[in-house]
């Protein structure tokens, strides 16, 4: 088998250890390894988002589950790792995803400062949180998403997997929502 074709394919199946919106029998299981410092991370989630309103409302809450797993690009976003450890501290709290739009919606102030004013928006325990990330106790579940992504040929961020196949195609609504589609029959 050549190595080109065993990359595309996603090595770690989705599971109940996921960051998920909607359910993991879903017809369509998006992956998506992103970076929270990432500009296209960002528009790609986004992206996202719209297209699982659209998909909702034609086909139903249960035909798309979106599944976010942590790919910080260290060598050149500085603060991905941390808005990472951020993300994780609020999912520690019950609010992963609110955080994780709010890294996206702010990419451009992710100092530490920011980061804290950010979790006192959502209503997060400052103390606790602050103390998840002085001692960095969710760095293993970063590492993990980061060596899952690299067992699947993932080297930089964004990359998608839809129904545990790469997406290679154009990045725009049009195309991926197609790509989604025919990938559930």
């Amino acid at each position: 088998m050549s190595n080109e074709s065993s990359h595309r394919s996603l090595l770690v199946p989705p599971s109940t250890q996921d960051w998920i919106q909607g359910i993991l029998s879903a017809k369509v299981v998006l992956v998506m390894y992103g970076d929270y410092q990432c500009p296209r991370s960002a528009d790609v989630y986004k992206l996202i988002k719209a297209i699982k309103r659209e998909l909702s409302a034609a086909f139903g809450e249960n035909y798309l589950c979106f599944i976010f797993r942590h790919f910080p690009q260290t060598q050149i976003h500085p603060h991905a790792q941390r808005a990472a450890q951020v993300a994780e501290a609020a999912a520690a709290q019950g609010k992963f995803w609110l955080m994780s739009d709010t890294l996206f919606d702010h990419q451009q102030r992710l100092e530490n400062g920011y980061l804290v004013e950010y979790a006192n928006d959502l209503g997060l325990d400052i103390p606790q949180f602050l103390k998840e990330l002085s001692k960095q106790v969710h760095i293993d579940r970063i590492n993990e998403d980061i060596e899952g992504g690299m067992q699947s040929g993932v080297t930089t961020a964004p990359v998608l997997f839809i129904n545990g196949i790469r997406y290679a195609e154009r990045w725009n609504t049009t195309e991926l929502m197609a790509a989604m589609i025919a990938a559930s029959h």
